[in-house]
């Protein structure tokens, strides 16, 4: 498995560059993560599956926040037009009628509290600061490596095609509309990624940009490695439930 940390010196094409974002996808994103084996395995307990769908709220709820840090620095009002998409899906038209409030829906299906999804405060420390993370990555960072830090939106509907069969197939408590955040979300995917992938291979037109948008790439898919590694530290056989954080019904 390549580090890529040196994948762009020599200058790549644009179709090397994008071979290249493919591969990082294909080499390093968390569908290959063990959590997410043994979800699509049937193995999780539902306690596990609540605590993905908590913690995994926290990141849903910072996607708009973080596409906003990158409208208000976007010169380009096309740019703007097609990107505040992204905000108007996950807010809808009110501020609960778009992907969080179906992310919410999931949750409570599960059998969590609503209100104590929202607030976050269960959530796992690790979960807190990989969001923090990436808010701050594409709030600091330049305009052009936040914009590809969103290129993990190319392999999303690889694992959605991987999680909902499997999880209405292997989870009896789980329905078509436990699941309804995943209705949407291949095509929203495949239309922001598009957008992102081809602003990247515009923009990327230098060694060292090309590898700023590969980095940036790699550190998206290590912040949502680091999410399910801390799900499986916690909730997996270790039982390492830090204090303060969500504990299912029936573990002390």
């Amino acid at each position: 498995m390549s580090d890529f940390r040196d994948a762009a010196r020599n200058g790549l094409s644009t179709a090397e560059l994008e071979t290249v974002l493919r591969e990082v996808g294909a080499e390093r994103y968390h569908n290959r993560h063990p959590y997410h084996h043994r979800m699509t395995g049937g193995d999780l307990s539902k306690g596990e599956l609540q605590a993905w769908a908590l913690n995994r709220y926290c990141y849903q709820a910072v996607i708009p926040r973080k596409d906003a840090m990158i409208l208000a620095r976007a010169e380009d009002p096309a740019f703007r037009a097609q990107w505040r998409k992204r905000i108007e899906d996950h807010d809808g038209e009110d501020g609960w009628s778009g992907g969080i409030a179906r992310w919410l829906h999931l949750a409570t299906s599960l059998g969590l509290d609503a209100e104590a999804v929202k607030s976050e405060r269960l959530a796992l420390p690790a979960t807190r600061f990989a969001v923090g993370a990436y808010l701050s990555f594409c709030t600091n960072r330049p305009l052009l490596d936040a914009v590809a830090s969103s290129l993990t939106e190319l392999f999303s509907p690889i694992i959605i095609g991987e999680r909902v069969p499997a999880m209405l197939a292997r989870y009896d408590y789980v329905t078509e509309d436990t699941l309804a955040y995943f209705t949407r979300r291949p095509e929203q995917a495949s239309r922001d990624s598009g957008f992102a992938l081809a602003y990247v291979l515009k923009h990327a037109d230098t060694a060292e940009r090309q590898q700023a948008v590969i980095d940036a790439l790699v550190f998206k898919c290590d912040l949502l490695w680091a999410m399910l590694d801390a799900l499986q530290h916690a909730y997996g056989e270790a039982g390492n439930i830090p204090p303060g954080t969500f504990r299912p019904e029936g573990v002390r």
